[in-house]
């Protein structure tokens, strides 16, 4: 069984120990914790997860790499390996009963779905305590960014987690080297959403809304989001206490509950 890289999964192996260490003290893993490892590759970084987790759940989509670990941690009964697409699989079953105990979330995300993954457990009815997550640069510096260069990816993550850009990765730490740059975020997961709303997704739906033009005017970007007159989006955020002549990413997530809220209150 083959387990070079495949370029069609975005596999890239992060092969250089001092950055692999700290990932791994990054997530900073407590007596007790699970791990969820997604797309262990190798196992280059599962080795040092196996020795820092009371239970460590490997999970990836490659067949042969996943029987490559299974044989490799065979004697390691704290370790398991899934076979399948993270994506596809409910966290209930994933966790195999491990519900009730906290865990955390660690992998060099693949960079086409690499959002989607974050999103997938942010969004989870069983979220993690945190994620540590290699991630593109540029995705990465938008997830964390701060008001002033907000984007609606940055709102819909911090809505649930305080996101850090840790550090960055250069591309000669990987086999094969990737085109662009990587760094490593951490994702520390609220009790409850940053911002209290009577419906997160209407709230999202609303932001989403806002950064329909995003390089445009709030005003505008606004109205073609929600599909009314520029003079309409103006009254809304004059009513929320919002400057309408602002761009979209100059808005913190408070400003942003405050827009939804006029839009909810709207005759």
């Amino acid at each position: 069984m083959s387990t070079r890289a495949k370029k069609w999964l975005g596999q890239h192996w992060l092969v250089d120990r001092r950055v692999l260490t700290r990932v791994a003290d990054a997530a900073e893993i407590g007596a007790g914790e699970t791990v969820v490892e997604v797309g262990p590759g190798r196992g280059a970084l599962t080795g040092l997860l196996a020795e820092r987790a009371s239970r460590l759940i490997a999970v990836e989509v490659d067949a042969a790499l996943a029987e490559a670990l299974r044989e490799k941690y065979a004697e390691a009964a704290n370790v398991s390996v899934v076979e399948g697409d993270v994506l596809e699989l409910p966290v209930d079953r994933l966790l195999n009963n491990g519900g009730g105990m906290p865990y955390v979330v660690v992998g060099n995300l693949p960079y086409f779905i690499g959002t989607a993954i974050v999103r997938k457990f942010l969004t989870s009815q069983l979220r993690p305590a945190r994620l540590v997550v290699m991630l593109q640069a540029e995705v990465a510096e938008r997830m964390t960014a701060q008001p002033g260069a907000m984007s609606y990816l940055a709102v819909e993550t911090q809505l649930y987690a305080e996101a850090r850009l840790l550090f960055r990765i250069p591309a000669k730490a990987f086999r094969p080297p990737p085109k662009v740059q990587s760094a490593v975020v951490r994702l520390d997961v609220r009790d409850s959403p940053d911002v209290e709303v009577d419906s997160q997704a209407a709230y999202l739906e609303v932001v989403q809304a806002g950064f329909a033009a995003p390089r445009k005017r709030l005003r505008n970007s606004l109205a073609v989001g929600l599909r009314i007159e520029p003079a309409e989006a103006a009254a809304l955020l004059a009513d929320a206490g919002v400057e309408p002549d602002q761009r979209p990413a100059m808005l913190s997530l408070e400003q942003w509950r405050d827009v939804y809220f006029a839009w909810r209150r709207r005759p």
